[in-house]
């Protein structure tokens, strides 16, 4: 658990100060144009098959939530000062838990009355958003970059309870991921979103840094990044790496999944 501990130290160190990132110029006035919500589809989503893939906290009644509220108000607070959008969730490597935790701390903020957020599963590698919150859907993100569909056509409403959130699903890209993810398209989708839904908090689940250049081209177009690590799975130079590529882009959190002792500083599930 050192190790954890040191390497959590050097994420920490990687975190730019808050006043040295342009603010988003957008202001929290509505959804975008009449009608584009609309047409955006509902989905009730299984409390059951969510806590079978570990996604707890979209009732304040589970207690293994607490920890991803804690989170939530954490992250909240450092984006609201600085009147950030865009969060994107990445991890160095695989199975450190980065869609798990995207997917709760999402639904966390859903279950805030006067919150509101859009989950964006841009993982074109290996996409799960749809898997773990059972959202049965064939095509997603790639589908409206390669323009076979439109942007309102693939966001579903998740239901649950008395919450709601948005969801674009993932797709995946067989190959040339890294283009998609650096190319004018993606950039003018980002544009969009940011444009359309003003009034939430973007959440994206990324790829883990450290298997490709897929979330170093989009890093740029972020506003933030809550970095996963887990017990077991990475190392100090895994860190050390990520810290190569995050001076840019301000480290609001690092969450230590699979940890076996609860303390105060440790997020587990």
């Amino acid at each position: 658990m050192d190790s954890i501990r040191q390497a959590v130290d050097l994420a920490r160190a990687a975190t730019i100060p808050e006043q040295g990132h342009a603010p988003n110029p957008y202001g929290k006035p509505g959804l975008g144009p009449a009608g584009l919500d609309s047409q955006i589809r509902d989905l009730e989503l299984n409390s059951d098959h969510l806590e079978s893939n570990r996604i707890v906290a979209y009732a304040s009644a589970n207690s293994n939530g607490r920890y991803y509220d804690m989170l939530r108000t954490q992250v909240l607070q450092v984006m609201d000062k600085s009147s950030w959008q865009f969060l994107a969730v990445t991890s160095p490597t695989a199975g450190c838990g980065k869609t798990v935790t995207a997917c709760n701390l999402a639904l966390s903020i859903a279950r805030m009355a006067e919150r509101s957020v859009l989950l964006v599963d841009l993982d074109m590698q290996k996409p799960k958003v749809s898997e773990y919150l059972g959202i049965n859907r064939q095509e997603g993100l790639l589908s409206i970059l390669d323009g076979r569909a439109s942007l309102s056509s693939r966001i579903v409403q998740a239901c649950i309870d008395k919450s709601k959130l948005l969801v674009l699903p993932g797709e995946v890209c067989r190959s040339g991921s890294s283009e998609w993810m650096a190319s004018q398209t993606m950039n003018t989708l980002l544009q969009t979103i940011k444009r359309e839904f003003r009034s939430r908090i973007v959440i994206f689940d990324m790829p883990p840094m450290l298997v490709g250049d897929d979330v170093i081209s989009v890093l740029p177009r972020m506003d933030a990044v809550v970095l996963v690590a887990g017990v077991g799975s990475t190392s100090i130079a895994d860190l050390k790496e990520c810290q190569k590529h995050l001076r840019a882009t301000p480290v609001v959190r690092v969450v230590v999944n699979k940890a076996t002792d609860k303390t105060d500083d440790y997020y587990g599930y």
